[in-house]
């Protein structure tokens, strides 16, 4: 199937009425989740989690895709007008959005900011497309070793690519990996540190722990600040009217923005957070006036907008075609496709060209949807903000309950939210990121079976990694990734 067929045939699913409605669905709640601060897409989607059980995959994929592009939307209105990101994406977008609020261009700032996302994502589109299909093909090369080797890899750069405390992240992987190891062992079916509770020994419930590390420890860690600010003012459609010379200043940015973001998104471990600070670094490094940014340069919203934008949907890249997920959210997206009993990977254009190319041409529809509603419907976003959160939360703890028990039926699944929430609390308390745990919890298992796999076809000899290509370029990338860091850090020490 060429490309072109791949299009029209996606644009046959995505235009089914159900398909529609749950597109539109996601993205409006992925907006409204992400108007509103330390919720979050993770948190969103987890609650989501459970009813994915009851709809199509197609459907499922779509509508939680949805919340992730459309929480990048709502980040941007949160930041602008009371400087509290209301994604990490958006964080970059409070340096410029906010000044120009005070300023009395809070409308100039929202418009910039949903323009520059809506050109970022279609040309996201316009690079998953295309690199979707080269990627798959170099995957069919790839032996078990190599996905071993790759995944490992993977787990390593979102450890260490931007983090300033990478023995942390890398604890925080691992720990992941040990709770992939809980559950009954498939080769010999032994069960594995279930400590004779039944109920694990399926494993770890995916659900119970996203909700509980995404949902009730950022309830936690958010009802103590949740109103120290005061209501945003009112922002009238005809704000939304940039001037002429605005507008010629935010497209050569929308550009680079795009182009940096869709690069770092399809790269796994990066994501769009690290894109949007790198987009902003850029932006005020080639401008001319270098001294307008923090004070209200519409570049500086540009950029990193359009950035985030490409990136969340680049991060599919790898995710759909390697079956490596590139950030937290991508491995709840690839739990979702295991739910459902798919698996990911080069094979996936040819044998589910459906869902593939159906939620490409999602991607588009949603996104359209977004910047059609957002437009008239910034009123009502504003006016969200002023919700108390001491009311939002209790309905969000009932909903994670909810979603929980729906799933297997089981009180021991609300139990094990409520104290694995605790537990994320206090690890962000202590400046460990839950998110890595929940990224090693999913790529645990898939490392474990391909590097049985691998061990089997050599006869127990681990050379297979050094002896391959492929691994070998893999094993060497992660030994730089740990060592250089270490050294930078040996280097300072000296200094």
């Amino acid at each position: 199937m060429t490309t072109l067929e791949g299009l029209a045939h996606g644009l046959s699913v995505a235009l089914q009425p159900s398909i529609l409605i749950y597109s539109l669905f996601g993205a409006l709640l992925g907006t409204f989740v992400g108007v509103l601060p330390g919720i979050g897409a993770m948190a969103a989607i987890t609650l989501l989690l459970p009813i994915t059980y009851y709809i199509s995959s197609e459907a499922a994929l779509v509508m939680l895709a949805g919340v992730y592009y459309g929480a990048q939307y709502g980040g941007s209105v949160a930041s602008i007008l009371l400087r509290l990101p209301g994604t990490p994406q958006s964080a970059v977008t409070t340096l410029d959005g906010y000044p120009l609020a005070q300023q009395g261009r809070a409308g100039v700032a929202l418009f910039t900011a949903m323009i520059s996302s809506f050109a970022g994502s279609l040309l996201g589109i316009a690079i998953l497309v295309l690199m979707a299909g080269w990627l798959a093909s170099i995957a069919t090369q790839f032996g078990a070793a190599d996905y071993a080797a790759m995944m490992v890899m993977g787990l390593v750069a979102a450890s260490t690519i931007g983090s300033r405390q990478p023995a942390k992240s890398l604890a925080m992987v691992v720990v992941g990996l040990i709770l992939g190891t809980v559950g009954t062992d498939v080769n010999s079916g032994a069960p594995r540190f279930t400590f004779g509770q039944t109920q694990l020994l399926d494993g770890i419930n995916l659900v119970a722990l996203a909700m509980g590390l995404f949902g009730v420890a950022e309830v936690i860690a958010n009802i103590r600040k949740a109103d120290r600010h005061g209501p945003p003012n009112r922002v009238g459609l005809r704000e939304l009217i940039p001037a002429r010379d605005d507008l010629r200043r935010i497209c050569a940015p929308i550009l680079r923005g795009t182009t940096l973001g869709g690069f770092f998104g399809a790269l796994p471990g990066t994501g769009s957070t690290i894109s949007s600070f790198l987009s902003y670094a850029l932006e005020r490094r080639v401008s001319r006036r270098p001294q307008k940014f923090g004070h209200g340069a519409v570049e500086g919203i540009a950029g990193p907008e359009s950035a985030n934008n490409s990136a969340a949907i680049t991060a599919f890249v790898p995710t759909l075609t390697l079956g490596i997920p590139g950030d937290p959210i991508m491995a709840l997206m690839l739990g979702a496709l295991v739910i459902h009993g798919i698996q990911p990977g080069p094979m996936m254009l040819e044998a589910r060209p459906d869902m593939f190319w159906g939620l490409v041409v999602s991607f588009g529809i949603g996104n359209l949807f977004l910047l059609i509603l957002n437009l008239p419907l910034i009123g009502i976003w504003v006016s969200m903000l002023r919700i108390p959160f001491r009311w939002l939360y209790p309905a969000i703890i009932v909903f994670i309950c909810l979603g929980v028990y729906s799933v297997r039926g089981a009180s021991f699944d609300i139990v094990m939210v409520a104290a694995v929430g605790a537990i994320g609390y206090a690890l962000a308390l202590a400046a460990f990121s839950p998110a890595l745990l929940l990224l090693g919890f999913v790529l645990g298992p898939l490392i474990e079976t391909n590097l049985r796999r691998a061990l089997l076809v050599s006869r127990g000899d681990p050379m297979i990694f050094l002896e391959r290509p492929i691994a070998c370029g893999f094993v060497i990338a992660t030994l730089a990734l740990i060592l250089l860091p270490l050294a930078r850090r040996i280097r300072q020490g000296r200094g």
